[in-house]
C-alpha cells in the first residue's frame, strides 16, 4: 500500500479576509475580494500547497438561507481563485449554531469556528500536515481554530475583531494588515522550511 506524503496547506477564513464581510451573504454577485487578495492568492498558488477555504456559515441554522445555497458559493469561490491563477483546493462549512431556528442544525458541533473539526477534516480528506500549516483569519476565533489544530496562525487586523476576548489559543503568531502581508509572510517562511528540509 502506497504511504502518503503529507504536505503542508494554507486554510484561509472567507468572509472578512478572502471577501469583504457582507453578513450572511451567499449571492455570488456580492462576493468581492478583500484588499490584497488577488496578489496574495497568486503567491500562494507559486508555492504549489492545497488552499483550503474554512467558513462558519450559521445563516443555515439561523434560517437565513439554505444549505443548498452553499455549492453556489464554492463553485463561485473556485471560480474567483482560478482568476488570480490559484487553485481552490475545496471549502468547508460549518452550517451549524447551537442557538440556531432551524432544528437539524441548531447543535453544538466540532466544526464551528473556534473549534478545529474543519481543519482536521481537512486534513484526512487531502494528506495535510497540519503541523506546517497556516491559518488565516480576520477574527480571533479563527486564530483558535488554527491553534487548536496545531497550524501557524495570521491575524489580519482589518477591523473585524471587536471582542478581543484572550487566552492562550488566541494569540496569533503573526498580525497583518492584509492577505497580501500575509503571503509575503508565508512565502518567505515556506522557502525557509524548504531549505532547512534540503540542508
Amino acid at each position: 500500500m502506497a504511504v502518503s506524503v503529507l504536505r503542508p496547506a494554507i486554510f484561509l477564513d472567507k468572509d472578512g479576509t478572502l471577501l469583504d464581510d457582507v453578513p450572511f451573504n451567499v449571492d455570488p454577485r456580492l462576493m468581492r475580494f478583500a484588499d490584497g487578495v488577488p496578489q496574495a492568492l497568486a503567491r500562494f498558488a507559486a508555492l504549489g500547497v492545497p488552499l483550503v477555504v474554512v467558513s462558519n456559515q450559521a445563516g443555515v441554522a439561523l434560517g437565513r438561507f439554505d444549505a443548498g445555497c452553499l455549492r453556489a458559493v464554492r463553485r463561485h469561490l473556485a471560480a474567483m481563485f482560478a482568476s488570480c491563477g490559484a487553485s481552490l483546493t475545496h471549502a468547508y462549512f460549518c452550517p451549524h449554531h447551537p442557538h440556531g431556528r432551524v432544528a437539524a442544525y441548531a447543535i453544538a458541533c466540532e466544526c464551528r469556528k473556534p473549534s478545529a473539526g474543519l481543519l482536521g477534516r481537512a486534513a484526512r480528506e487531502h494528506a495535510i500536515d497540519l503541523r506546517r500549516s497556516w491559518m488565516i483569519g480576520d477574527i480571533l476565533d479563527d486564530v483558535e481554530a488554527g491553534k487548536r489544530a496545531g497550524c501557524r496562525t495570521v491575524l489580519v487586523c482589518n477591523g473585524n475583531e471587536t471582542e478581543w476576548r484572550d487566552g492562550p489559543l488566541r494569540r496569533p503568531d503573526h498580525r497583518v494588515r492584509n492577505l497580501a502581508e500575509a503571503a509575503v509572510l508565508i512565502e518567505a517562511a515556506h522557502l525557509r522550511d524548504r531549505a532547512s528540509v534540503s540542508a
